[in-house]
């Protein structure tokens, strides 16, 4: 009843043609004269750092650095805000509930 039925074999059907023999070929390795390519030409000029340029990308990573850094000291001073008023509330939760329980 709870056996599974396994499909039989399929017989198969159409032409059904022998395995074709492949004979082996000599290789013939041939060897190309070696072409020296010309020089590659840089296809667009290259950057040329001047002291103005150099002080732009000095102060520029600068001031990434100092927002990045604000960024994350503020969201560390959130998350130490955030512990501190969660530990005030338990605090004050569990004398309210010894409070309740020595009234009683």
């Amino acid at each position: 009843m709870l056996r599974p039925k396994i499909p039989a074999m399929p017989t198969p059907t159409g032409l059904i043609s022998p395995p074709a023999v492949v004979e082996p070929t000599t290789v013939v390795q041939h060897h190309p004269a070696p072409v020296q390519a010309p020089a590659p030409t840089p296809s667009r000029p290259t950057v040329q750092l001047t002291r103005g340029t150099a002080l732009a990308l000095v102060g520029g990573g600068t001031a990434v650095v100092l927002v990045v850094g604000a960024v994350l000291v503020s969201m560390l001073l959130a998350a130490a805000v955030t512990g501190a008023s969660v530990a005030v509330c338990a605090l004050v939760i569990r004398s309210l509930i010894t409070a309740d329980t020595k009234r009683r």
